[in-house]
């Protein structure tokens, strides 16, 4: 009796090992994820926007929270039936403005004193503060030909109640993504709160600010002293043959609006960033004309002298997000390298670049107001994008918020490893492995072969919430992704080395490294194996098809299989003619080469096509293609069709048949 007391005065003082379990579909889509974030002034302050969604209601709603920058006092600072998104503060930290329905809202640190700053019956996409906060720069949707709100008004009205729901179209890019363009374009307007004077500063243009495609999260911004804006557009004649972004300046103490070309380049410049002293603009660049995928160099404009500086043509990888440092003499950036997305920084005067912070997948780097402590949105394969802060003289490293943190620990979930391999003409090739949960060495595991989109694009180091490598792996399977040729962070040549090549280098680097793994990994089941992939992912399993029939069964999401055909029906034209070298009547035979249509005589591998009606960057069409033709071969095939999802699955029961159909699908064709 006198054991048994001891135990039980113990019990609350004594660790039991947790009981975790796979993730699952509900899993994914019951965490929350982070959007967007600011830093207060006085770096005490975080607040930032996330996104729940509901499997029931199959929809998600975006809510606004505050933390302190040590991780401290998390709490609910908005979170209406209506989406909150876009939180900053203003007015030296001691109010919050945020996005709510379409306008710009303003409040107090504790939710109180709400009071709405636009009223454009057009709604508010996205807005930018002066340094003294006494103007605003936001985009809105407006008919060119419009100059008030009752015109826009009328127009809409007149529209959603004609009868006649025909569209004429005398241009290219009358369709984008999942959407027709219709007449509408996002126009760049400008708010005085003193004079309580709104402007739009691009009256009557027929592009778009920001510009429709290829551009960044960061394309409008003031000047320091609020004088002067500066914009991305693409102006060209035919958009879908363009990827000629250019930046763009507006002195707003003119009395008319007058846009100022800034840039040279013909090919895509966007993310004008002011520097704090006011003297120079930076923005990305990339060189030529037509290519979208194009190193991203880091440039500087000298407002002064009007001159261009390229300071990043050595560093061999892209430049992504910018950030300018307090003393305007360096700019922090981030850049894909390998599988990690590290912060680097880079002294404009020398050119010098150091690696600031070397680890994971980070994104939205932000400084403090003091200059120590940089902030950003990190994630990783067990990992979903949580906020942390960097000291920058410490070297230290600290995990901010931890939003799934109640989830996260009851999900067994392996980290991310990776292998190389020899490629195509000896090149390098990286893979992630990631292994089941609950994995034993000693046992045998099937193995899912996964192959991304872009083609240039990557698979990193992140906790993707469609092509979610631990979803993959929660039934049993071992994961391999590999970024053969075509991927981005091992340098611009092996990028490249993509184009005009579909179905050559990088199908070598794919084979080779699926080889490896089977041979260096006595865990994985040869008789047991399966590739996916989605978009080029899914040209590339269209390509197997017709090349290789060792997998059990394999999965083409939104993939391509004519070339030709899918150059009618695509709408960025300037992708397909830069990839295949120019039009189909110009070089018909690459067209022919590398078009997985011409070789699905050799079909034999069942097959899952998944399909989105509104997906108008590779149209229904080639599913349809693909589909029968397997169909008239014998080939065992069934094909998953959404009527109501585009290039990606973005509905939270739509993603839960997706997950289900694919693993039934794996799992009828196990040996």
């Amino acid at each position: 009796m006198k054991k048994i007391f001891y135990i039980l005065i113990l019990l609350p003082f004594l660790s039991f090992p947790q009981t975790k379990r796979a993730i699952t579909v509900e899993d994914l889509w019951n965490m929350k994820r982070i959007e967007s974030f600011d830093v207060s002034p006085d770096n005490k302050l975080i607040v930032f926007s996330a996104a729940a969604y509901s499997m029931e209601e199959n929809k998600g709603n975006r809510d606004i929270y505050l933390i302190n920058t040590d991780g401290k006092d998390f709490k609910v600072f908005k979170n209406s039936n209506k989406n909150e998104t876009q939180p900053m503060f203003i007015n030296n930290g001691n109010q919050i403005s945020y996005l709510l329905d379409g306008q710009v809202w303003v409040c107090d640190l504790n939710g109180a004193n709400e009071k709405q700053i636009t009223s454009i019956y057009t709604g508010v996409n996205d807005y930018r503060w002066s340094d003294n906060y006494k103007k605003l720069l936001f985009t809105s949707s407006v008919y060119p030909d419009c100059q008030t709100d009752d015109c826009n008004k009328v127009k809409d009205d007149k529209e959603s109640t004609s009868k006649v729901k025909a569209k004429i179209f005398d241009e290219l890019f009358f369709r984008h993504w999942n959407e027709w363009r219709g007449d509408k374009r996002s126009h760049l307007f400008v708010l005085d709160l003193d004079k309580n004077v709104q402007k739009d500063l691009t009256p009557g243009s027929k592009y778009d600010i920001p510009t429709i495609a290829l551009g960044s999260s960061n394309d409008i911004n003031f000047s320091p002293d609020g004088n002067e804006i500066s914009y991305t557009a693409n102006t060209s004649k035919v958009l879908a043959t363009s990827t000629n972004n250019d930046i763009y300046s507006i002195d707003l103490t003119a009395g008319q609006p007058k846009s100022v070309l800034i840039t040279e380049s013909k090919g895509n410049d966007n993310q004008p960033v002011y520097s704090p002293d006011g003297k120079y603009i930076a923005f990305t660049s990339m060189a030529r004309a037509g290519y979208e995928a194009d190193k991203l160099n880091l440039v500087i404009y000298d407002r002064t002298s009007k001159k261009l500086k390229n300071i990043t043509a050595d560093f061999k990888l892209s430049v992504g997000e910018i950030i300018w440092a307090n003393d305007s003499r360096s700019i922090y950036f981030i850049s894909e390298t390998e599988i990690y997305n590290p912060v680097y920084k880079i002294d404009i005067n020398s050119g010098k670049i150091e690696k600031v912070y070397s680890e994971q997948n980070n994104s939205q780097i932000k400084l403090s107001a003091d200059g120590t402590v940089l902030y950003f949105l990190q994630q990783r394969a067990n990992l979903p994008f949580e906020i942390f802060s960097y000291n920058l003289k410490e070297k230290k490293l600290n995990q901010v918020t931890q939003i799934n943190a109640k989830l996260l620990a009851e999900l067994e979930m392996n980290p991310a490893e990776t292998f190389w391999s020899t490629g195509a003409d000896g090149a390098k090739v990286q893979s992630i492995i990631v292994k089941p949960p609950f994995f034993d060495a000693n046992k045998k595991y099937p193995v899912v072969f996964l192959i991304h989109g872009g083609p240039q694009g990557n698979w990193a180091d992140d906790f993707h919430y469609r092509w979610n490598t631990q979803m993959f792996a929660s039934k049993g399977y071992v994961v391999v992704a590999t970024n053969p040729r075509g991927s981005t962070g091992y340098g611009h040549k092996f990028t490249e080395e993509i184009s005009k090549d579909w179905g050559g280098k990088a199908y070598k680097d794919l084979m080779n490294a699926f080889d490896y793994a089977l041979n260096k990994f006595k865990f994985i089941d040869k008789k047991n194996t399966f590739a996916a992939g989605a978009s080029y992912g899914g040209y590339m399993i269209n390509w197997l098809e017709g090349h290789t029939s060792r997998f059990n069964a394999v999965v083409s999401h939104d993939g391509v299989f004519n070339l030709e055909s899918m150059y009618g029906t695509t709408e960025e034209v300037w992708f397909p003619e830069w990839e295949n070298g120019g039009t189909p009547w110009q070089n018909r035979k690459l067209y022919e080469k590398y078009s997985p249509h011409r070789y699905i005589q050799n079909a034999k591998t069942p097959m899952l096509i998944v399909q989105g009606a509104l997906d108008f960057r590779v149209p229904e069409e080639q599913a349809f293609q693909l589909f029968t033709s397997l169909q008239r071969l014998g080939v065992e095939s069934k094909l998953l069709y959404f009527p109501d999802e585009f290039h990606f699955v973005t509905k939270p029961q739509n993603a839960r048949l997706w997950w289900n159909t694919i693993f039934d699908w794996f799992n009828k064709h196990l040996k």
